[in-house]
Parts: structure tokens; C-alpha cells; sequence
């Protein structure tokens, strides 16, 4: 498998400490505490560059910051499914992707969309990839229609 790109790599990172996050979440944490969490991360998780790196820390601490837009957007986009019933991966990769999409100008929407299918292809089930674009597209639509 050919090594992936440092965007890539920080994309893949960014969701597997946002699973994590999410997984041993505790209600009451100081959001302070995310610095922690993700030196702890970062113990465990190698990446291929400090650029992946620091793409990854981007992601991550700009998607929990946003957590309460970024799910509204989340459950608008929602057809027939509540935000707990998706599985943890899709979730999170879904939230990763709406952080792109709808906060960081740097990153077009359809380049987030195709990423998030990717990493979808790879971490999520035989049926994540087509889920995760037909929902990334409607917030795409809906947020940045021209783009």
C-alpha cells in the first residue's frame, strides 16, 4: 500500500483521535484538558510528518471546538437516521469533514468530501463511502453552494 500524503495521514489521525475522544469523553473535562488528550495521542500514534502532525491537531481541536455547530449541521443533513444511531467512525468522520467544510477556507469542500470518502472506504463499512457523500454533499450544498 503506497504511503499516504501528510493531509491524508493527518486527515486519518485527526479521526482516529476524535473516535477515542468521543469513546472515553467525560462530560464534566475541562476542554483544557484536550491538550492532554492529545500528547497522550500523539504517545501512541505515529505519523509520517510533522506536517500530518500538525494538520491532524488542526482537525481535531477545531472539530471538538465546534462540536455543537458542526453536529446541528450534522443532524440537519440527516435523512431517516438520528446523529446516535451512526456508527462511531462515521460520526466522526462525518463531523471531520463538516469541520472543513463549513470552518477552514484553506481546504475546498469537494477536496474535504473526496478525503472523508477515502478514509471512509478504508475505516467505516462496505456502505460508509456512499453515505458519507450523499450527506457531506447536502452540507456542502446548503452551506457553500457555489463552491
Amino acid at each position: 500500500m503506497p504511503k499516504p500524503s501528510p493531509r491524508r495521514d493527518g486527515r486519518e489521525a485527526a479521526l482516529q483521535f476524535l473516535f477515542g475522544h468521543e469513546m472515553n469523553r467525560d462530560e464534566e473535562a475541562d476542554p483544557a484538558d484536550l491538550d492532554a488528550e492529545m500528547a497522550a495521542f500523539w504517545e501512541i500514534r505515529n505519523v509520517g510528518s510533522d506536517l500530518a502532525r500538525e494538520f491532524a491537531g488542526e482537525l481535531a481541536s477545531g472539530t471538538v471546538a465546534n462540536l455543537e455547530s458542526i453536529d446541528e449541521h450534522l443532524v440537519d443533513a440527516l435523512e431517516n437516521y438520528k446523529l446516535e444511531r451512526l456508527t462511531v467512525v462515521d460520526r466522526n468522520l462525518l463531523r471531520l469533514a463538516i469541520f472543513e467544510i463549513a470552518f477552514s477556507d484553506h481546504i475546498p469542500p469537494r477536496a474535504a468530501i473526496n478525503e472523508a470518502i477515502e478514509i471512509a472506504k478504508r475505516f467505516g463499512t462496505e456502505k460508509s463511502p456512499k453515505f458519507v457523500n450523499g450527506v457531506l454533499d447536502r452540507i456542502r450544498k446548503s452551506l457553500k453552494p457555489d463552491a
